[in-house]
C-alpha cells in the first residue's frame, strides 16, 4: 500500500511540476508579447503645467454645470464624498492605490526604487519518494532528489560535439590512387567476410545460446559503407538463408497463451521459450528486409540515406528473391510461409525472365516435394487470385506450374503409405473378454499415450489429404473454366488445355459434356495451333477414359481431327509435338480398343507409317513402336504386310475419314524404305514390323525395345541436343582434286614409275603426269 501511494504521490508531484513548468513559460511568453506591443511606455503623473487660458475653460465649464437643480441633501452628500479619497476624485493617470496620500508627491524613481525586489530563487529539485523505513518510533518516509542535468551543461556538450564536427570537416581526406583504393577495398572485403564466418560459425556451433547473434549479423544488411556495401549486403542475405534453413526446428512455432506466460516452467523449457521467440522474430525481420530490398528495386526510388545506386537494386532484388525462393521449398512447415507465398506468386510473372524464371521453379519444386497438400493449396489460392485481378493477362509459365501438382490416385495412395497408418484400439467387448482388469486399466493408459504420440507427430489421415486435394483441385478447375469461358483467344489456353488433359480424369461427371462441347468447338473454330488441337483431343479422351467410360459418347469427331492433323507432323517445329500425338494414340486406340473398329485401326496404322518417312529419328522410333503395339492389340491389321491380298475398294489417302478411305486395299511399303534408315535403331524396328512384330526369334526386338513405351523410346533418343544416340557411322571423305579414289593408286603407280626412268620423284605441287611422261616407251 505503501509502495502504491509513494507512486501516486510521484505522479502527482511530476504533474504538478510540469503544470508550474507550463505556467511559467505562459507567463514569460505573455509578457514578451506584451512588452512587444507597448514600445512607448504611458508616463505615470501628467507633470505639464496647464494654461491659463484651459484653466479659465474648465473654470467656465464647471460654473456651467446645472447645480441649481439639485436639492440642498444632494450638494451635502456630494461634498462629504468630495472630502473622501474615492475613484472620483482619483488620479486616474497614476497607478497608486486610493489610500496612498503620504506618496502623492514623491517621484517616479523614488517609488521605483521602494519596491521589493524577489531574489532569483534556485528551482525546486524534485523528489523521488522511496520505500520508508520502519523503526521503534514508526514509519519514517524515505526521499531523494531526482538527479537533474543541468542545461549549461548540456550546452557545453553540444558545443563540443559541434567543434568536433567542425574539426573532421576541415581535416582534409587522405588521397589514395586507384591502386591503393582497390587494396583498401580488397582489405576491407576480407574484415567483413570474416566478420560474417565467424558469427555463422558461432550460431551454427550453439544456437540456443548464440540466438542474438542473428541480430547483429541482421544489422550488416544496412552497411554502409559505399565501397563494400552492395557484396556485403548480399554475403549476409545468403548467409542469413542457410543459417535459418539449418537451425529452423522442423515444427511450426506458436505464440504462447497469457495463461502459459504466466506459469511457472523448468530452466530449459524457459531457454527453449526464448530460443523459439529470437528466432521467429529474427526469422520475422529478416523476411521484411528481403522484402523491401525487392520493393526498392521495383520502386526504383533512391533514398537519401542509402549509399547504394540505383543500378546495384537489380543485383540486390535478385539474391532476395532467390533466398526467398530456396526458404518457400525448404520450410514449407515453419512461420510465414504464407507470407513468403504472397510475396513470389507475384513475381513469377514479373517482366524480369531471370526472376520469373527463378519463382516459377521454385513453386514446380514446391508442389512436386509437397505430400500433403497444405502449401500446394496456399499457392494454388494465390495463383487464382493473381489471374483473376490481372484479368488472365498473365505469362503462361505461371499456369504450366500447376501440371506439377502431385494430384493423381497413384500418388495420393503412395503417399498413404509413407505416413504412419492409423492404428486400431481394441473395443471395449474386446477388452472385458480377453483381458484381465489390471490389464484393462493398463491398456487403457497405454492407448491414451500412443494417441498423444500420434498427434505429436502430426500424422494425416488419407481423408485429410483427400480433402486437401478435391480442395485444390476445384480452385484449379475454377481458374480453368473461368479461361475457357471468358478468355479463348488469351495466350493462357495451351497452358489450360495441357492442365485440362491431366487433371481431366478428376473432373466431376455433370461438367463433362459442356467441356466437350467447348473443346470440340475450339477445334473447329481453326484458331488453335496444332500443338492446342492436340491438347483439346488428349483432354477430351482423358475425361472419356476415367469417369466418362459411363457415358455413352462417341467421339469419332476426334478420332476424324487426329487423323486429318497428323500429316502436318514434320522434322521442323512440330517435332516435338510428337509426344502429344502418342499420348493421343495410346488412350485413343490402345487403352479404347474394345470401341475401335478394325477400318479405323488400319488406316491409323496407314497414316502413321506414312509420316514416320518424314520425321527425325526420336519421333520415327516412337511411331514405329506404337505400330507395333497397334499389331498386337489389333492382329487382323497384319493383312497390311500381304501384298497379294486385295479387298473392295481402293485405298484414298487423301481423304480425312478413317473409316472410309479403305485402307484394307494398301500395303506398309514405307517400311522397306525405314529398312535402309540412317539410324540404326530404325533400321531394326522397320525391320522387326517387316517380319510381322515377332516376339521371338531373329527378327524380334530386344528387352531394351520391346518392354519400353514409345513416349519413353522418343524421350531416350531425343535429338534436343543435336546428337545421334547411339552414334552413326561417318562415311569416308572423299580427296579434294583432279583425282578421283581409283586415280589415286594410279597416281602413286606413276610417282614410282617417274623415280625409275627421271631418277628424281615428281616435283611438289604437279597434278598433271602427262607434261613428264611424254617420251617413254609405250610399253
Amino acid at each position: 500500500k505503501i509502495k502504491l501511494d509513494n507512486k501516486l504521490k510521484n505522479k502527482q508531484f511530476k504533474q504538478q511540476s510540469t503544470a508550474k513548468k507550463y505556467r511559467k513559460e505562459q507567463r514569460k511568453l505573455r509578457q514578451a508579447v506584451k512588452d512587444a506591443v507597448s514600445k512607448k511606455p504611458m508616463p505615470l503623473e501628467d507633470n505639464k503645467k496647464k494654461h491659463p487660458g484651459e484653466t479659465e475653460r474648465e473654470e467656465e465649464e464647471e460654473e456651467a454645470l446645472p447645480l441649481d437643480m439639485m436639492d440642498e441633501d444632494d450638494m451635502k452628500l456630494m461634498e462629504e464624498l468630495a472630502q473622501r479619497a474615492s475613484f472620483i476624485t482619483r488620479d486616474l493617470s497614476s497607478n497608486e492605490p486610493v489610500h496612498a496620500k503620504k506618496r502623492k508627491n514623491e517621484s517616479v524613481i523614488e517609488k521605483y526604487e521602494k519596491k521589493p525586489r524577489r531574489m532569483q530563487t534556485e528551482p525546486e529539485k524534485e523528489l523521488i519518494h522511496l520505500l520508508p523505513i520502519k523503526d521503534k518510533r514508526g514509519i519514517i518516509p524515505q526521499t531523494m532528489e531526482k538527479p537533474v542535468k543541468e542545461e549549461e551543461e548540456e550546452e557545453e556538450m553540444d558545443e563540443i560535439e559541434e567543434m568536433e564536427e567542425a574539426q573532421a570537416l576541415e581535416e582534409p581526406l587522405p588521397v589514395l590512387t586507384a591502386e591503393e583504393l582497390l587494396v583498401h577495398r580488397k582489405k576491407k572485403l576480407q574484415e567483413k567476410k570474416m566478420h560474417i564466418a565467424a558469427l555463422a560459425s558461432a550460431i551454427l556451433s550453439d544456437p540456443e545460446n548464440n540466438i542474438k547473434k542473428l541480430k547483429e549479423l541482421r544489422a550488416m544488411l544496412m552497411e554502409q559503407d559505399p565501397n563494400v556495401a552492395v557484396i556485403v549486403r548480399k554475403l549476409v542475405m545468403i548467409s542469413l538463408m542457410e543459417l535459418f534453413k539449418d537451425i529452423t526446428p522442423s515444427y511450426k512455432i506458436r505464440p504462447l497463451t497469457e495463461k502459459e506466460k504466466n506459469t511457472k516452467v523448468r530452466k530449459e523449457t524457459q531457454k527453449l521459450r526464448e530460443f523459439e521467440e529470437g528466432i521467429v522474430s529474427q526469422y520475422k525481420f529478416y523476411l521484411e528486409n528481403l522484402e523491401q530490398s525487392v520493393k526498392d528495386w521495383k520502386q526504383r526510388k533512391l533514398k537519401k540515406s542509402n549509399v547504394i545506386s540505383l543500378k546495384a537494386y537489380k543485383g540486390l532484388a535478385e539474391i532476395a528473391v532467390k533466398c526467398l525462393c530456396e526458404l518457400l521449398v525448404a520450410l514449407p512447415h515453419f512461420n510465414f510461409h504464407n507470407n513468403i507465398i504472397v510475396l513470389i506468386v507475384p513475381l513469377m510473372n514479373d517482366a524480369s525472365k531471370q526472376i520469373s524464371e527463378m519463382c516459377c521453379g521454385a513453386v514446380k519444386t514446391l508442389f512436386k516435394q509437397d505430400k500433403l497438400g497444405y502449401a500446394s493449396l496456399g499457392v494454388v489460392k494465390v495463383i487464382s487470385g493473381l489471374v483473376k485481378s490481372r484479368n488472365y493477362d498473365v505469362r503462361p509459365e505461371v499456369l504450366m506450374t500447376l501440371i506439377h501438382l502431385r494430384i493423381k490416385e497413384v500418388e495420393v495412395k503412395k503417399d498413404a503409405e509413407d505416413i504412419t497408418p492409423k492404428k486400431r484400439f481394441m473395443s471395449y467387448q474386446e477388452k472385458r473378454k480377453n483381458l484381465s482388469r489390471m490389464q484393462r486399466k493398463w491398456k487403457k493408459a497405454e492407448e491414451k499415450l500412443e494417441r498423444e504420440l500420434l498427434e505429436a507427430e502430426a500424422s494425416e489421415s488419407t481423408e485429410k489429404k483427400l480433402k486437401l486435394h478435391t480442395e485444390t483441385l476445384n480452385i484449379v478447375f475454377l481458374t480453368y473454366f473461368r479461361i475457357l469461358k471468358k478468355a479463348q483467344k488469351s495466350p493462357l489456353l495451351p497452358a489450360v488445355l495441357e492442365g485440362l488433359a491431366k487433371f481431366a480424369h478428376l473432373i466431376n461427371l455433370e461438367f463433362f459434356d459442356d467441356l466437350l462441347l467447348v473443346l470440340h468447338s475450339l477445334m473447329v473454330s481453326g484458331a488453335l495451333s496444332h500443338r492446342e488441337s492436340l491438347h483439346c483431343i488428349l483432354s477430351a479422351f482423358h475425361i472419356l477414359s476415367g469417369q466418362g467410360d459411363v457415358l455413352n459418347i462417341d467421339p469419332l469427331k476426334f478420332y476424324t481431327h487426329l487423323y486429318k492433323i497428323l500429316l502436318k507432323l514434320h522434322a521442323g517445329a512440330t517435332n516435338e509435338d510428337v509426344a502429344i500425338v502418342l499420348q493421343c494414340l495410346d488412350v485413343m486406340l490402345t487403352k479404347r480398343r474394345k470401341q475401335v473398329s478394325q477400318q479405323r485401326a488400319l488406316a491409323f496404322i496407314k497414316r502413321l507409317s506414312t509420316v514416320a518417312l518424314h520425321l527425325l529419328p526420336d519421333s520415327c522410333i516412337g511411331i514405329l513402336a506404337t505400330n507395333r503395339t497397334l499389331m498386337h492389340t489389333f492382329p487382323k491389321t497384319d493383312l497390311l504386310l500381304d501384298n497379294e491380298s486385295q479387298g473392295s475398294g481402293l485405298y484414298l489417302p487423301e481423304l480425312d475419314e478413317p473409316e472410309y478411305c479403305n485402307a484394307q486395299n494398301t500395303a506398309l511399303w514405307e517400311l522397306h524404305t525405314l529398312r535402309r534408315h540412317y539410324h540404326p535403331v530404325v533400321q531394326k524396328f522397320a525391320a522387326h514390323l517387316v517380319a510381322g512384330a515377332p516376339a521371338e526369334g531373329s527378327e524380334s526386338l530386344g528387352h531394351e525395345f520391346s518392354r519400353r513405351l514409345p513416349t519413353e523410346l522418343f524421350e531416350a533418343y531425343s535429338m534436343k541436343g543435336m546428337t545421334f544416340n547411339p552414334r552413326v557411322a561417318s562415311v569416308a571423305p572423299r580427296k579434294k582434286g583432279k583425282f578421283s579414289q581409283e586415280a589415286s593408286f594410279l597416281n602413286e603407280d606413276l610417282n614410282e614409275l617417274f623415280k625409275v626412268y627421271f631418277g628424281r620423284p615428281v616435283p611438289q605441287g604437279a597434278l598433271d603426269f602427262t607434261k613428264h611422261l611424254k617420251g617413254l616407251p609405250v610399253s
